[in-house]
């Protein structure tokens, strides 16, 4: 062994994570020579007629950008059999030929420590259930070529045809440290490289045209062995096989010749400061405060113009086209149906889109600059309470802006239990569809000490996140393995912007595409409740005059009782929270509603001064006999803990699964329960 290949080998010992070996028998190295790769007419087919293509690579490699950049808008984001994992799909036409893509989600090893690692590394080794890849194409970072060619080693021993997308060559090149594909297709013996760019999508075409070539079979580079999965025990061959791979890598990276200089990079620079355990949390902290701002503030006008203007247009629009069928048309059920049920729906889903779309814009922002694994990092110790790292710190103060985002935030994460325990933590969140409850019902009851009390409610949010986030941990994620926290801190970037508009209308299209039907058919439920009498007097089908004779007062007259230990024993109160399923946003309206009260001054109502406020204090001091306040801060707090807005709802079941979306449901209720209860049963006896 030579002075430069040892020195080699010893780097990439430090640059890998530590994983405990035998050193066993790494001598059997296999000839230079075509895989093969086919059961029928010389090349494997998968189960549906199409060959598939398996994307694998590590954390941050840019697998994921390149992966949209070849697809565009034909992907599809699925689960994996069995679990939570997120997956990409799509299918890709080459030359009249159609292949199945698969995205897999990032990981240092094939060996497993989470979920998301094991759904990788079965889908390339051929053990999840569709069967062995037709080909691989393996991602490898060029700014950690020497990690890069230690995972590459473990994925061409599989014996699959094998392609290299090399990524992040242009921030290597500024590093001095600059990969030449052809020099390191020669180093692995004739295994194809192709040089891409995941952010402009260049090289794509290139990489597909190499796939379609070495379909039929790539070779094996000297000094690894090829092995059949199904004949040894993974863990055997992956640790037993390090040192040879050690060694190959070395070997590897002696041919091409590399020379970094070692010099101080803009990026060490600015992590001098954004790693620092001070003022890296003030910087995060300062950016998220940007973040939540942004959501919130610039959103705020769009909503409002899609729920005033737009809702004026589509309204006036059936108007018209009712008018061609008479004028007894407009006042049929049918109509109403349309305009206070369908309209409703496609507005609400519309509103969602402004701060949905500011946020999938700064996410990814965020997370193609760089940025978003050193954020990772300064939060790691103060997540690290509810078992989860300091990437899940970003998605519970987003929920502070809006849930339904905060969910969107939450595929940043690399492990799905991790995600799916952030997604049950989001709802506790208080956004600010809950802070117009706060505020009427704080001014109406607390008029002196409105803004302490509602600072209040923000805080309560904050410890029942600690809460109920250590009781999930230690009940429903008792079997999530805290690992320790290590990851790539990739070089900064600039992000390209026609990549991030591509990315970000795919994620805004399937929020609405899995949003929209459970949206829309849960109003035209509401507005049914509301639209049938439920007395002989009330009026007629879709002519009810006072809601309180629907079949809607007459359920909120059933659920109110439920509420008499929390003091809010009151049909008004208890249609609001039904209302506030849909949205928060509403609830004061349908308490406004319900009084039969105008909203118009909407200034005098929000402070909790006008006649709604004083129909509220008189209804809650009735239903808590005297204690109206306590009833009204057990009220707030089962606001803030309850069932999210519908539209959350919808996500939690997109993006996880019905059951999960069930459970969360429960979990909000029972919590807001329990706290609203014990909150009034306390504070009845001091306020």
């Amino acid at each position: 062994m030579n002075t430069d290949r040892h020195d080699h080998r010893r780097g990439l010992a430090a640059l890998l994570p530590p994983r405990h070996h035998d050193k066993g028998d790494a001598d059997g190295a296999s000839s230079h020579s075509a895989r093969p790769c086919c059961d029928v007419g010389g090349r494997r087919v998968a189960h549906d007629g199409m060959p598939r293509i398996v994307f694998i690579g590590n954390p941050n490699v840019g697998k994921s950008s390149l992966f949209n950049a070849i697809l565009g808008a034909k992907t599809r984001v699925m689960n994996a059999p069995g679990t939570t994992v997120l997956l990409e799909e799509g299918v890709y036409t080459h030359d009249g030929a159609r292949w199945d893509l698969i995205d897999t989600p990032g990981t240092y090893s094939l060996l497993p420590l989470s979920p998301d690692e094991e759904v990788a590394a079965k889908a390339v080794m051929g053990l999840g259930g569709d069967g062995e890849p037709d080909m691989v194409v393996t991602v490898v970072d060029a700014t950690n070529i020497s990690r890069a060619l230690y995972f590459l080693a473990t994925v061409l021993e599989l014996g699959h045809p094998t392609v290299v997308a090399l990524t992040m060559n242009d921030l290597a090149a500024r590093q001095g440290a600059r990969v030449d594909p052809a020099q390191l297709s020669r180093a692995l013996d004739g295994v194809p490289v192709v040089e891409v760019n995941g952010r402009t999508g260049a090289g794509a075409a290139a990489l597909m045209d190499a796939v379609g070539v070495h379909l039929s079979g790539t070779p094996m580079p000297h000094g690894l062995t090829q092995v059949h999965v199904g004949d040894v025990d993974v863990r055997d061959w992956v640790e037993g096989g390090a040192d040879a791979r050690f060694d190959w890598a070395a070997d590897v990276l002696a041919q091409l010749d590399m020379h970094a200089r070692d010099r101080v990079t803009v990026s060490d620079r600015i992590d001098r400061v954004l790693l620092n355990p001070v003022f890296g949390v003030v910087a995060f902290l300062l950016l998220m405060l940007g973040v939540f701002e942004a959501t919130t503030t610039l959103a705020g006008p769009a909503q409002d113009w899609i729920d005033g203007t737009v809702r004026g247009w589509l309204v006036s629009g059936v108007d018209w086209l009712f008018a061609l069928f008479g004028p007894g048309a407009a006042d049929s059920w049918f109509h109403s149906l349309v305009v206070d049920g369908i309209v409703d729906g496609i507005v609400t889903i519309g509103t969602f889109i402004p701060p949905m779309g500011i946020m999938f814009i700064l996410l990814s922002l965020l997370e193609d600059s760089g940025y978003l694994a050193r954020a990772a990092f300064v939060m790691d110790r103060t997540m690290r309470c509810m078992g989860l790292d300091g990437r899940a710190f970003l998605p519970i103060v987003i929920g502070f802006g809006c849930n339904l985002p905060a969910l969107a935030a939450t595929r940043t994460l690399p492990d799905s239990r991790q995600r799916v325990l952030v997604g049950m933590l989001v709802p506790f969140s208080s956004c600010t569809a809950r802070l117009s409850v706060y505020l009427v019902l704080a001014y109406a009851f607390f008029r002196e000490q409105a803004g302490l009390v509602v600072f209040l409610m923000y805080v309560c949010s904050i410890v029942l996140i600690l809460l109920v986030g250590v009781l999930l941990r230690r009940v429903r994620f008792a079997d999530m393995r805290s690992e320790p926290f290590a990851m790539s801190l990739p070089p900064y970037q600039v992000p390209r912007l026609v990549t991030l508009a591509r990315g970000v209308l795919m994620r805004l299209w399937g929020f609405v595409r899995g949003a929209s039907s459970i949206i829309v058919s849960m109003l035209v439920v509401m507005w049914l409740l509301q639209a049938i009498p439920a007395t002989a007097t009330a009026g007629s089908f879709a002519k009810v005059d006072d809601v309180h004779d629907s079949v809607y007062g007459v359920v909120a007259d059933r659920v109110a009782p439920v509420f008499a230990p929390a003091g809010f024993d009151d049909w008004h109160a208890s249609a609001a929270l039904m209302t506030g399923f849909v949205a928060k946003e509403v609830v004061v309206a349908s308490m406004a509603q319900s009084y039969n009260i105008d909203t118009g001054d909407e200034d005098e109502q929000q402070q909790g001064e006008g006649s709604l406020g004083a129909a509220m204090r008189a209804s809650f001091d009735e239903s808590s006999h005297g204690h109206g306040r306590a009833a009204a801060i057990a009220f707030m707090l089962f606001t803030l803990a309850y069932t999210p807005c519908l539209a959350t709802v919808a996500e939690l079941r997109r993006q996880y699964s019905t059951r999960i979306a069930m459970q969360s449901i429960g979990l909000g209720l029972v919590v807001a329960y329990i706290l609203a209860v014990v909150a009034f049963q306390t504070l009845r006896w001091l306020l």
